[in-house]
């Protein structure tokens, strides 16, 4: 889907920082609901990962996913999926594609994911 009236216009990556893009749509909505209930908090994710996606010390609020959700694959390539502790419940998982310099957000959202239970 291309941009149109209203869209919000998201800067390219300066040099030396990841381009942040939605895997696809369920990711952007879920994104708008997450920037709603926590706007600075989400923000402040966005820095993340544009400045420093993969910390070489991860924390409990960010790190990288552990077992069957640690790679995930975007448009054939297998990737890093890391997580975002975006407030109590809200989380967002992202792609690593070190190749591109891009951070694919996979899922964005105020609950936290069902993928993780059981």
């Amino acid at each position: 889907m291309s941009a149109g009236r209203g869209d919000r216009a998201a800067p390219p990556a300066p040099e030396g920082q990841w381009e942040v893009r939605f895997a696809d749509a369920a990711a952007a909505k879920g994104w708008e609901c997450l920037a709603r209930q926590a706007r600075e908090n989400t923000y402040r994710a966005w820095i993340v990962m544009r400045t420093q996606p993969c910390p070489a010390t991860e924390t409990p609020r960010h790190h990288r996913l552990k077992g069957r959700l640690a790679h995930g694959t975007h448009r054939g390539q297998v990737c890093q999926q890391w997580q975002i502790e975006v407030t109590g419940g809200g989380r967002v998982w992202y792609l690593l594609d070190s190749d591109h310099g891009t951070c694919w957000i996979t899922f964005a959202g105020t609950g936290h994911p069902c993928a993780t239970d059981g």
